[in-house]
């Protein structure tokens, strides 16, 4: 079999995890070995937690439209439940940017979905 010479292709592939690696601490930055496995681990848990930022944001908006909904003597569940029997298709991320600079709007929204008018 004849030799392959890829010392700058393995440098370059070196290199490549060295330079992602950069901000690590310690041997994780410095020795190839380790910081490959770093990086690893590093992209595996990137990747789950973008799914872990949408389910927190969730649970923020959902906490933000209960604490608006409890000020109007409502309970999340049934807000949720009136808005969409009267066809008020907000998403959650929308309802929680009203309520908290804008109570106003939010007793609104409480209020017609409860079947009071103004």
């Amino acid at each position: 079999m004849t030799r392959v010479k890829r010392g700058s292709i393995a440098r370059r592939y070196r290199k490549s995890i060295l330079d992602f690696a950069s901000g690590f601490r310690g041997a994780h930055s410095r020795l190839f070995r380790s910081a490959n496995q770093q990086e690893k681990r590093a992209l595996a848990c990137a990747y789950v937690d973008r799914s872990n930022r949408k389910r927190k944001f969730r649970r923020l908006w959902i906490a933000r439209i209960n604490a608006a909904a409890r000020k109007n003597g409502v309970t999340y569940s049934s807000m949720i439940h009136n808005l969409f029997e009267n066809q008020v298709f907000l998403n959650r991320k929308t309802l929680a940017q009203v309520a908290i600079p804008d109570a106003y709007c939010s007793s609104r929204l409480v209020r017609t979905t409860n079947g009071e008018r103004d």
